[in-house]
Formats: structure tokens, C-alpha cells, sequence
């Protein structure tokens, strides 16, 4: 039970308890009082300069947000990587991606000079940076380390 997470519900406000291991799996969180999808996902994000604010910034989890673009070899490489996490840490952090070339305003906001650079955000604000690709294991190690620093604060 120490695993499940607490998501409020945007529509009435409600909390949820939420298991991971159950989204993992591919089953839908919703509000046990409204019925309204709870903002939980298993797979990678779209975000964009317009979105931003709500995807990112007004996130309840940590977000690993990956500034990336199309013609990037490295991005495509750990493109496949980060569904695997988005799946596995489903509840506990929300994997997001961002094309830089499309969305120059968000990549001028955290000075990035190159990609892929996977940012790891609490509430919109910086707190850990991963430049280029590394193996699963790093990425796995650098974000429960976030959600460690969260959970003794």
C-alpha cells in the first residue's frame, strides 16, 4: 500500500489513491467520487509552449521532461527508453516531451544548447539536468533521487 499515490482530482477537488503497478498495467485512474479521468499516464506526454503551464508546472508528480527534436539521432534512440519509464513510474512521475524546434520558448527558458536534454522538474522548477543519452539504469537512479529529496522535505 506504501506504493500507492495520492492524485486530487481536478474536477471536485477529491484525492485518490492511486497504485502504479495498476496503471503500469494499462488500467485508467479516475476519481472515485466524480468519475473524471485522473492526470495519470503511462505514456509519455506531448507538451508544448502553450501547454506548458498545465502539463508541467501544474503537475502534482515530478515531470522528466525530454527536450528533443526530430532529426536528433541520440533523441530517437532514448525516445523508446523513456516509454519504458513512463510505464513503469506511472503515478510517481510524468514523462513529457518537447520538440524544441517547434517550441523555442520552453528551450530558451531552461538555456538548452543541446539535445537530447532531459530535464527533471518539481513544480516547473528545475532540479536536476541530464544532457545527451544514458542507460535506463542512470535515469531510473536520478529520478528516485528526486522523488527521495521530495519525500523528506
Amino acid at each position: 500500500m506504501s506504493d500507492t499515490q495520492v492524485i486530487r482530482c481536478h474536477a471536485c477537488g477529491a484525492n485518490n489513491r492511486v497504485d502504479p503497478r495498476k496503471i503500469a498495467q494499462g488500467n485508467e485512474a479516475v476519481c472515485a467520487g466524480c468519475k473524471t479521468p485522473l492526470p495519470v499516464s503511462n505514456k509519455p506526454v506531448i507538451v508544448t509552449d502553450a501547454t506548458f503551464a498545465a502539463e508541467v508546472e501544474g503537475s502534482l508528480v515530478p515531470v522528466l521532461l525530454d527536450l528533443w527534436a526530430p532529426w536528433c539521432g541520440p533523441c530517437r534512440m532514448i525516445a523508446p527508453v523513456l516509454e519504458e519509464l513512463a510505464a513503469e513510474m506511472a503515478g510517481r512521475v510524468r514523462i513529457a516531451k518537447l520538440n524544441v524546434d517547434e517550441n523555442q520558448a520552453a528551450a530558451a527558458r531552461f538555456n538548452v544548447r543541446s539535445i537530447p536534454t532531459l530535464l527533471i522538474l518539481k513544480a516547473g522548477i528545475e532540479v536536476d539536468r541530464l544532457v545527451g543519452v544514458l542507460p535506463k539504469h542512470e535515469l531510473t537512479r536520478r529520478l528516485e533521487q528526486a522523488l527521495a529529496k521530495g519525500a523528506s522535505a
